[in-house]
């Protein structure tokens, strides 16, 4: 199975849709730009989603839903909202079909009298919903999110990187103060983090987007960044601090504890399906798909080893109390004894599809009161005791956490450079990963680097180099380093 499986050096873009192949996460759907996701990835975004539901409800949040479909004339009620999705939004113009000789075609009766949009992003219908909740002091603040489908008319599209629709979930909160809703931000960039680092062992910078990368209607739009093992960065998820852009545009107003009224404060926050694609990107080798295990939806998979009945029972008998143990542990276990299958074959199948740990049980394994046990992340396999088992493996499974971690981490430092002058840094680009610059602070600047390099600026980093200096570029004063790099 692994051969078919391109290798990354020599074309990283094809090994990537081969995992996603063989490790069946996805399919291209009928409709161009849009995916099919399959019950392994789908399994994976519940894991994800199970992990930063209870996050988000341990600091405070409830789920919600809003509508699928927005009125055309919302969006244009906050203009950089507006300029900013103006061309990703799919738009609904008729109401029904009717039959003709070779099938069907639009009524021209049906045709709306106001379009509506396919959501590209909720802040317009939860703002306009947020108008009838909030009348005092005493309604705020509010904390929703939503977990839902998202529709951005994309044109080059790669499976969960970048997909006409999506899925992922959208935060929007509502305050009364400046200083509530900047923390609301930050928080939520943390909660961000340390999903990130501690579930997906993606390790992340995080920091603010410069104005032009900034969400459209945001005042500031903070992000978590993540490097790839080809050298380009992946924006992995966003918290905005609105103001009272949306407040004003849909006239949110309260009354505070002194009778006055005032327009609210406002953040939003989301992470989406593209997060399956960091976790592919960040782990993953030429054999498919490494999981790690707090998001693996098998932990453990058991494959017997037999050649007759005798021993099929015999095999069997002895791995149930094994998997047992293993259950009590909490842990997820998988008895492949499919037959007709021979025990590479499986092996090759759970190795693409990142299974964190194999155990395999034949005869002799019986016979000494062993096991074979296998990692995926560094393809180990050791012949162990069978006694004690659950309890070693529910440590073993803890140090893959954190050795994917250290890995990963160990990777990325070594894809990053600090680099002083421009020529430097157009060589340095070449390369990929990430570059830390000084930068002038100005929109040409930052336009000039993307044109003449492709690199962008991801973020000005929270905890990076504040040392002052000289734009690379220009020469002029520099506050701090920003974080550069090309990008998915």
């Amino acid at each position: 199975m692994a051969k078919r499986i391109t290798n990354r050096k020599d074309d990283y873009s094809q090994w990537y849709l081969d995992v996603v192949k063989e490790a069946k996460l996805a399919d291209h759907s009928p409709v161009r730009g849009c995916m099919v996701i399959r019950p392994n990835g789908f399994s994976i975004w519940e894991k994800m989603k199970a992990s930063l539901d209870q996050m988000f409800k341990d600091t405070g949040h409830e789920n919600a839903y809003f509508p699928l479909f927005i009125p055309k004339s919302f969006l244009s009620k906050e203009a950089q909202h507006v300029e900013g999705f103006a061309k990703e939004c799919a738009v609904i113009t008729h109401s029904r079909l009717q039959s003709v000789d070779n099938g069907v075609e639009v009524d021209p009766s049906s045709r709306l009298e106001e379009e509506l949009i396919v959501r590209p992003t909720s802040e317009t219908i939860i703002w306009d919903a947020y108008r009838n909740w909030i009348q005092s002091y005493r309604d705020l603040p509010i904390l929703i999110n939503q977990w839902a489908n998202v529709v951005r008319w994309e044109m080059r599209t790669r499976l969960f990187l970048r997909t006409m629709e999506f899925l992922w979930q959208e935060g929007h909160t509502a305050h009364a103060t400046e200083q509530e809703a900047v923390e609301e931000t930050l928080q939520m960039l943390e909660v961000y983090r340390v999903f990130a680092e501690e579930f997906m062992a993606m390790p992340v910078v995080t920091g603010v987007k410069t104005e032009s990368e900034r969400f459209a209607g945001a005042v500031d739009t903070y992000c978590i960044e993540s490097l790839m093992q080809d050298g380009k960065a992946l924006q992995a998820g966003t918290s905005h601090f609105l103001g009272q852009n949306f407040a004003k545009a849909f006239d949110v107003k309260f009354q505070d504890q002194d009778g006055q009224h005032k327009y609210v404060w406002a953040t939003s926050w989301g992470v989406s399906t593209r997060l399956i694609g960091g976790l592919i990107m960040t782990h993953s080798d030429d054999n498919g798909l490494v999981l790690p295990p707090k998001l693996a939806p098998v932990q453990v998979v058991v494959v017997p080893i037999f050649k007759n009945d005798e021993q099929k029972t015999l095999v069997l008998e002895y791995a149930a109390p094994v998997i047992e143990q293993i259950k009590e542990k909490g842990i997820t276990v998988k008895l492949d004894d499919r037959e007709n299958f021979k025990p590479g074959w499986k092996f090759a199948e759970h190795e693409a599809q990142g299974v964190p740990l194999r155990i395999a049980i034949g005869p002799r394994d019986v016979k000494n009161g062993n096991i074979e046990l296998a990692r995926r992340d560094t393809l180990e396999k050791n012949i162990i005791s069978a006694e004690g088992i659950a309890g070693h493996i529910s440590e073993l499974l803890e140090k893959i956490q954190s050795d994917m971690l250290e890995a990963a981490t160990e990777r990325i430092a070594s894809q990053t450079r600090h680099i002083e002058t421009y020529d430097e840094f157009k060589e340095s680009i070449e390369d990929g990963g990430f570059i830390y610059a000084h930068w002038d602070g100005t929109a040409e600047t930052e336009e000039k680097i993307k044109e003449e390099t492709k690199a962008t600026i991801r973020c000005i980093p929270t905890n990076g180099d504040d040392s002052p200096g000289k734009c690379m570029v220009t020469g002029k004063p520099s506050s701090r380093k920003v974080l550069f790099a090309r990008s998915y």
